[in-house]
């Protein structure tokens, strides 16, 4: 059977979109498109920085290279989309490109979870392992760390693509959302999907919650240990791990508000979706740069050569 021709009479689902009101829908065509330029490109700028400064080769900035790219992908999955359908008024996705886009958020979704615990472990061994912090934060495990993200991105999309791809629609087909999302996708599916919604939520909202937590208590530890050090030191310590929590809560409290629960939809979806998949990857870059001293003056010291 063709993945993209389900064995059911439903070949495409309407899309209900953020809003209805086409003068709302304008405005919001605006407000999105500059968001979805600013984050693209100030993704890729700290990219580009990263790539080509000598005075940012540290294993938090190997990582940041990865988190940047993630982002602005990630934001390119579903904000393109959304931008042109504001513009119309009945907008539609086939099951095709559900099935695309549910791959490509749970795929990228999933590697920039890896990312963080890697940037955290990296920080654990930088302020509680100093002494060893070159020796066990090597070129080859940041490599290899990079690589289990991809991977792993990979299997857990799948997965999802797998309990996707088992569901039986019978006629219904609208979406009440501003892209394919797979608890609406259940809803609308006419087989018995509780076991199903219980193994996602076990699936995609047991991993966030277990890994937030995990991340929670490395965090609490690092603090801890900021005790022996000098007052320079911490808050060098506190600046770096400072801007990287708040990436984090921003990343997982709406991952566990939307899987680590009985399976339904709310008006409030929308919202926290969009918070997660377009505004959390612009505030990234401006989180990271603006705490972060040695990036911004590498992104002047790359802007003069450009001009110059």
């Amino acid at each position: 059977m063709d993945v993209f021709s389900p064995s059911n009479n439903v070949t495409e689902f309407v899309l209900l979109g953020l809003t209805q009101n086409p003068h709302v829908q304008k405005i919001l065509f605006i407000v999105f498109l500059f968001i979805f330029l600013f984050t693209v490109l100030s993704n890729l700028l700290i990219v580009t920085t990263i790539s080509l400064s000598p005075t940012l080769s540290a294993p938090m900035y190997f990582f940041l290279t990865y988190l940047a790219l993630i982002d602005a992908s990630f934001t390119s999955v579903t904000t393109p989309k959304l931008i042109i359908d504001l513009l119309f008024q009945r907008t539609t996705i086939s099951w095709g490109g559900c099935l695309t886009q549910i791959f490509l958020e749970h795929f990228l979704a999933a590697s920039e979870i890896i990312v963080l615990i890697a940037m955290a472990y990296d920080r654990y061994v930088a302020i509680c392992k100093p002494l060893h912090y070159t020796t066990i934060m090597r070129q080859g495990l940041c490599q290899l760390l990079v690589v289990v993200a991809w991977i792993g991105g990979i299997l857990h999309a799948t997965v999802q693509i797998l309990f996707t791809m088992d569901l039986t629609f019978c006629g219904p087909n609208v979406i009440d959302h501003f892209m394919c999302d797979f608890f609406s996708l259940l809803e609308l599916a006419c087989s018995d999907t509780f076991r199903l919604g219980v193994v996602v939520a076990a699936n995609s909202g047991g991993m966030c919650l277990l890994i937030f937590s995990m991340l929670l208590i490395s965090y609490t530890v690092i603090l801890s240990s900021l005790k022996s050090h000098g007052s320079e030191e911490k808050l060098k310590a506190l600046s770096t791990c400072g801007a990287h929590f708040t990436v984090v809560v921003l990343f997982f409290l709406p991952c566990v508000f939307t899987y680590m629960r009985p399976v339904a939809t709310y008006p409030v979806d929308k919202l926290v979706a969009m918070f997660f998949a377009i505004l959390t990857p612009m505030l990234n870059p401006i989180i990271y740069t603006v705490r972060n001293t040695e990036v911004k003056n590498a992104m002047r010291s790359l802007m003069k050569k450009t001009v110059t």
